[in-house]
């Protein structure tokens, strides 16, 4: 046996010699071996599988191109079969027939479908010919399932007549004989009405799917020498292995677009860069830029936005750093088709966990907009997985797609922050499950999304109504006990921390140092500054005792609400009555224009004045 064949070809040519009727759906624009080891389309693929297996006449059919695959002679025979049948059984293809007989024998035939139906029907019903009709994208014959027109249930009604009365052999010596057989040929296996072929022992459904690592490394191999790449794809190399692995989710055809492409370049391209081009349009992954130099900063840079959790960043740091040598089995590591890393933050609110992520996605991508946030208090219901990876065929937004896998098809570098995942539906944690595994999802389009190249943020308030403050390492391990009790006993899925590890569990801890809630008021601060002087004109604003006046701020400051604390106290304390002073000047505006806003402390209140 071809050890290239694939799966769904064996199975394909098995139903063919016991079935009257298959449904062939999926992947089927896409290239296959033969039994040769020739790279063919799939169309031409089962054509010369049946023609091998002994079937006579392979007919192709489609509602635009009409009858192709045989010469106009050969289908006139098969027609004649219907006007020289039983009395009563004869059918007007008085029409076709004249415009047959002006085709040349290598041309397409044109014909109506129910004329066609008409000779599949006699073909099976009265006769014991080894003929196959194959009706080409048969995705687009018929409409809506539930508002067929009275035409294609009629065309409906020949299918089944044609497979019920098909004649049947009962010679031991025929049984190993093909029969005659109708394929339909589909992009998807919504194509046909169900009640074709729902319950019924006559048809079977073969799906193709995307190839598999064999399949690909196959056809790069039969493509060696049209590669222009930095590599050796010899048989059994290393990078052959590399370049296999990062070809998931991608077609035959893909792989003939990469050879391709790479013929087009004025400069050889490596591997990953070239699958990179190919996917993203970039020459170059953001991955490979996070370096020796850029890691040795990784802390430094992430302690310039979140405050106070310096024990959280290390952490982060260390998981980097474990990943870049290659130890982790996430980034860096071409075999690794799995998400680049998945990190699970938990702590009390407001303590940094979301701008930790935000910062997470500017040092790793560059941009705080890769940074693609999910509230999943959103998703609490049932059927909210349907929102993140679109509505299946027929129901109501399947045009729209999902708002994860659009995301991630649109940005494929991107941290996915999934805010608050207790909060969501156990339903949703199956997807999770799928992604951490495979690194992929498929939408209800049917498309496959890969996240190989996306970091993925989980946040949790878990026991942040229980556990009070205390020391860091106490709290931690609270904290991680609440996690694992929460989905081991409440969810009853321990699974998905698995596929996290226990060491991505990071615990934040609460805010009771007075130095990094002023560091926060502080970085509050700097914004106001700024919208003073694009609104009002005013050049500065200064504290008459800055540590004082944050000192007092920091003592109303409810520990519990973290830094979301420090904002409202500022709010309440100093950005409202601040909020007054200014629209009190609003009748001579002009008058503060490059002034010197100053706040002096009265108490525990703020007064204003201008110099």
């Amino acid at each position: 046996m071809n050890e290239h064949v694939s799966s769904w070809l064996e199975s394909f040519e098995r139903q063919a010699m016991i079935r009257r009727a298959l449904m062939v759906s999926g992947n089927i624009i896409d290239l296959a071996f033969n039994r040769h080891n020739r790279l063919m389309p799939i169309n031409r693929v089962i054509e010369d599988s049946l023609k091998a297996q002994g079937f006579s006449q392979v007919v192709f059919y489609s509602r635009l191109s009409g009858v192709s695959g045989i010469t106009s002679n050969e289908w006139n025979d098969l027609t004649q079969i219907g006007i020289q049948g039983e009395q009563g059984d004869s059918y007007d293809f008085d029409d076709d027939l004249e415009t047959q007989n002006s085709v040349s024998n290598k041309g397409r035939i044109p014909i109506e479908p129910q004329n066609f139906f008409a000779v599949v029907e006699q073909v099976m019903t009265k006769t014991q010919k080894r003929v196959v009709f194959v009706v080409d994208w048969s995705n687009y014959l018929f409409g809506q399932v539930n508002a067929l027109s009275e035409t294609e249930r009629a065309w409906l009604q020949q299918i089944a007549t044609s497979l019920r009365d098909a004649e049947q052999t009962s010679g031991v010596e025929a049984m190993s004989q093909p029969q005659s057989l109708l394929i339909f040929l589909c992009s998807g296996n919504a194509a046909l009405p169900p009640s074709a072929y729902l319950n019924n022992p006559l048809f079977a459904e073969i799906s193709i799917p995307l190839p598999s690592i064999q399949e690909r490394e196959a056809a790069i191999l039969a493509r060696f020498m049209q590669f222009n790449v930095l590599g050796n794809l010899s048989a059994g190399s290393k990078d052959l292995a590399d370049f296999v692995t990062l070809t998931d989710t991608l077609t035959l055809r893909d792989i003939d677009n990469l050879a391709r492409l790479s013929r087009q370049q004025e400069t050889q391209l490596n591997l990953q860069n070239l699958i990179s081009l190919y996917r993203f349009g970039k020459r170059q992954s953001p991955w490979e830029k996070l370096n020796y130099q850029r890691l040795k900063e990784t802390a430094s840079t992430l302690q310039k936005r979140v405050k106070g959790q310096d024990q959280a960043i290390e952490a982060v740091n260390k998981i980097l750093i474990r990943a870049y040598t290659g130890l982790s089995g996430l980034q860096h590591s071409i075999k690794a088709r799995t998400p680049k890393g998945a990190l699970f933050f938990v702590g009390p609110t407001g303590v940094g966990k979301t701008e930790l992520a935000k910062s997470l996605a500017q040092f790793l991508f560059g941009d705080e907009d890769a940074c693609i946030r999910f509230d999943m208090s959103e998703f609490n219901h049932e059927h909210a997985d349907q929102r993140l990876v679109g509505a299946p065929p027929g129901y109501v937004g399947f045009e729209e797609g999902g708002q994860l896998t659009n995301a991630v098809k649109k940005r494929p570098f991107s941290l996915l922050l999934f805010d608050e995942i207790e909060k969501a539906h156990p339903r949703i944690l199956d997807k999770f499950l799928q992604i951490l595994e495979d690194g992929r999802l498929t939408d209800g389009k049917g498309e496959t999304i890969s996240f190989a190249d996306t970091f993925i943020v989980f946040t949790s308030n878990i026991g942040a109504a229980q556990i009070q403050p205390d020391t860091h390492d106490t709290v931690s391990e609270k904290f991680k006990q609440a996690v694992q009790n929460h989905f081991r006993d409440v969810l009853n899925r321990p699974e998905l921390l698995g596929r996290i590890g226990e060491a991505n569990i990071i615990p934040f801890n609460f805010m009771q140092d007075p130095n990094v809630l002023k560091a926060i008021a502080r970085a509050k601060l700097k914004p106001l500054t700024i919208r003073l002087k694009e609104k009002w004109g005013i050049e500065k604003l200064v504290f008459a005792d800055e540590e004082r006046a944050l000192d007092v701020l920091v003592k109303q400051v409810n520990l519990q609400h973290g830094g979301r604390g420090v904002l409202n106290v500022l709010t309440k304390s100093l950005f409202d009555p601040l909020a007054e002073f200014l629209f009190e000047q609003g009748e001579q505006p002009q008058r503060l224009k490059g002034r010197t806003l100053v706040i002096e402390q009265a108490g525990k209140t703020f007064d204003f004045e201008l110099n």
